[in-house]
């Protein structure tokens, strides 16, 4: 186990494209995702959302490795594979996101699915993402979940020609296997 640092010591290291997060203060690092799969969706779902903020200038689009520091007090930084925030919060973007994004999106891989759907999704609904998809390149599906003021997730799941609905962009309008080709 490596030793522990601050949200501080963990921005001030060298400047990685390797994947790495900073959970409770422990440095996390995972070898690249498949190419094949993960990394195509995550393209996917990057130019798919850009292509509907950017000219509705929304907010903006960043993809990994981005770091996400959602708790600088207990050292918490992730690396989502994407993230939206809205044109209102984009003062949290310096150098780095501070704060909770708007909407985060997680391609499931075999090495990371567990965390992704348990540990991550409690994360992201504690520190206030407002919307969570989950896209599963395995089943060919994404799962939206609107973490609601009151407390209360909305889970919607998407496949084929299903259209992806958003609670936050409204307007977005995709079919699911768009997602996978």
């Amino acid at each position: 186990m490596s030793e522990r640092l601050t949200v501080s010591q963990y921005l001030r290291g060298p400047e990685e494209m390797d994947r790495q997060e900073l959970v409770w203060g422990f440095v996390l690092r995972e070898p690249a995702p498949s190419a094949l799969h993960h990394q195509s969706a995550v393209t996917r779902a990057l130019v798919l959302l850009g292509l509907h903020v950017t000219p509705r200038r929304l907010g903006k689009v960043l993809v990994s490795p981005t770091d996400v520091v959602l708790d600088e007090e207990k050292d918490l930084v992730l690396q989502p594979d994407v993230v939206f925030i809205s044109q209102a919060r984009l003062h949290i973007i310096r150098e780095r996101v501070w704060g909770a994004p708007d909407l985060v999106v997680e391609v499931l891989s075999p090495r990371t699915r567990r965390r992704d759907c348990t540990d991550k999704r409690r994360w992201y609904r504690k520190y206030g993402v407002r919307e969570y998809w989950i896209v599963d390149p395995r089943r060919l599906s994404i799962d939206v979940l609107s973490f609601g003021d009151n407390r209360r997730t909305t889970r919607r799941t998407f496949h084929g020609s299903n259209r992806v609905r958003s609670t936050l962009l409204p307007d977005f309008d995709t079919r699911a296997e768009t997602f996978f080709e």
